[in-house]
């Protein structure tokens, strides 16, 4: 990707802005871009960051940070009680990778219910009968089931009712809806969704959360889809749930681990298909995600309150009350 020239602002004077990433011809106008490896990791006020880890070891690596910018929405691998204590504002992006992430879901759900990866490996080996052999489904009535009903989930809804399929959504933290989804409880969500999608994000109260119990809740022969975090998946109890037949398909961009190893059974099952967690990775995602990130980068540098603050109980001593 050709980044562009971006303005972040009347800061206060050169500053290092580390990036864990390539991202083409990165020119922030009055600051100088370090990395993608580690080198002058040391002399950087602000990292923009992918997916890479950072805990106390590693911010011990940066001790001028005041702020860490991060290219997408988790920040599962941020430890955020330790940017706190160190007073680092962590930020996200959260209106970044929404359109291409639903985009994905919605094209995951109709890959593996239209058997695409099965009909096309038919065609290949010339194997004739191709009609008697589909299986497909027709989504127009089929129930969808979102586990989390933020920005993603809310425009996967909107998608799935212009193709005539039913949704319900369990999130605790929303409680109503611009449109005909229903908002319900989890059980009700498991017992009666064709289709499940995952959108939530990775905490303790959803990690594992499709495990061996709530997939014995599911109605047979349910399709799981999941772009938001691996680790709400047991990865051990979607590979017996698929066995035995309760689930009947499965479309995932992110798996827990990630990547998978090249002989995990996921990989090579005709009514599973793994993409590597480039849901939000189209060309104007990444774009759109890496101009929101310097965007906070830029607040922060200018001492001001990024509008995107994930660690809101830090109170930074760098803010006061420049406007933007």
């Amino acid at each position: 990707m050709l980044a562009k020239a971006h303005r972040v602002g009347h800061s206060r004077g050169m500053s290092i802005i580390h990036v864990d990433r390539p991202f083409g011809e990165l020119e922030i106008e009055g600051h100088e871009i370090v990395g993608p490896g580690d080198e002058r990791l040391d002399e950087a006020v602000i990292a923009i960051v992918g997916g890479v880890e950072w805990d106390a070891a590693r911010f011990d690596r940066a001790p001028r940070l005041i702020g860490l910018c991060r290219t997408g929405i988790g920040v599962d691998a941020v430890d955020l009680a330790e940017a706190t204590r160190r007073g680092i504002a962590v930020t996200n992006t959260p209106d970044g990778p929404t359109v291409s992430t639903a985009e994905h879901a919605i094209a995951l759900m109709f890959a593996v219910t239209k058997t695409l990866g099965p009909h096309a490996a038919r065609l290949r080996e010339a194997t004739g009968g191709y009609a008697a052999a589909s299986t497909a489904l027709e989504l127009d009535g089929l129930t969808l089931g979102l586990l989390g009903y933020g920005r993603i989930a809310s425009r996967v809804a909107r998608i799935a009712h212009g193709i005539g399929m039913r949704v319900l959504a369990y999130d605790p933290f929303v409680w109503s809806t611009e449109d005909e989804t229903e908002l319900v409880e989890w059980d009700q969500v498991l017992a009666e969704s064709h289709v499940l999608s995952l959108h939530a994000p990775l905490a303790p109260d959803t990690t594992g959360i499709l495990n061996d119990d709530s997939i014995a809740q599911c109605r047979e022969g349910v399709v799981v889809i999941n772009c938001a975090r691996g680790g709400l998946v047991d990865h051990d109890a979607l590979v017996r749930g698929l066995d035995s037949g309760h689930i009947w398909a499965a479309g995932l961009d992110v798996t827990e681990p990630e990547p998978l190893p090249a002989d995990d059974p996921l990989l090579h099952r005709p009514n599973v298909i793994v993409t590597p967690h480039i849901a939000s990775s189209t060309v104007i995602g990444r774009q759109r995600m890496l101009d929101q990130s310097i965007e906070q980068a830029g607040m922060i540098l200018n001492g001001l309150k990024p509008t995107n603050l994930v660690n809101t109980d830090l109170l930074s001593p760098h803010w006061n009350d420049l406007e933007a």
